[in-house]
């Protein structure tokens, strides 16, 4: 499974604010993963700050939870909080209801404990995405998203070769017609029946 960073780098050159970063967001395709659901995404100019409250409760940066006005440093926050879950199978912050969740965002990456299956080099570029202050994150510097490529947890990485789509994805899902179901998980039916049609006519005037 590889991220395609042509989506990123175009949202940045586009001056585009995706919002909703997150791993539901996230569709393989080719075994290439692509950002998908642009409907929150915002254009937004440097310097200027939107308030729209939005977002998955346990990937809101904390600039969100308290309204001071956010912009796309939110969005390297998000990715912070995205690599974390891909590594360990949870986010980072995680509480039994939204407000328990904000309250342990509000608290820091610090607060933290990392697996110690997590590497050295990944916990140091997570935390320098999920820095509180959304000016010290990593990526929303002058250098971009270009001084996220280059840390060390990246060493090696054929950056180059994922924008041609020319490196073997250590993940290669087999399909073998529309219909192929196998690659997902398989669940009981639903027990509960269909809810009823609703003919009160409450909505003929629209």
């Amino acid at each position: 499974m590889l991220f395609n960073d042509d989506d990123q780098g175009i949202a940045e050159k586009l001056k585009i604010f995706y919002k909703l970063l997150y791993t539901f967001n996230n569709f393989l395709l080719f075994s290439y993963v692509k950002l998908v659901d642009f409907g929150f995404a915002k254009r937004l100019d440097h310097g200027r700050k939107t308030w729209t409250f939005c977002g998955t409760p346990e990937y809101v940066a904390p600039e969100v939870i308290l309204n001071k006005g956010h912009d796309i440093s939110a969005d390297y926050w998000s990715l912070g909080v995205l690599m974390f879950e891909l590594l360990t199978g949870t986010p980072p912050f995680t509480g039994g209801d939204p407000m328990k969740t904000y309250n342990i965002i509000l608290k820091g990456i610090d607060a933290i404990e990392f697996p110690r299956s997590i590497t050295r080099n990944a916990t140091a570029l997570i935390k320098k995405l999920c820095r509180d202050n959304p000016a010290e994150r990593l990526g929303y510097q002058k250098g971009g998203i270009s001084e996220i490529q280059k840390h060390k947890w990246f060493d090696g990485f054929n950056w180059e070769g994922l924008r041609a789509r020319t490196l073997e994805p250590p993940i290669m899902p087999r399909v073998q017609n529309a219909a192929d179901t196998t690659n997902f998980d398989e669940y009981p039916p639903d027990s509960d029946p269909p809810p009823p049609d609703d003919i009160s006519g409450w909505d003929n005037d629209f």
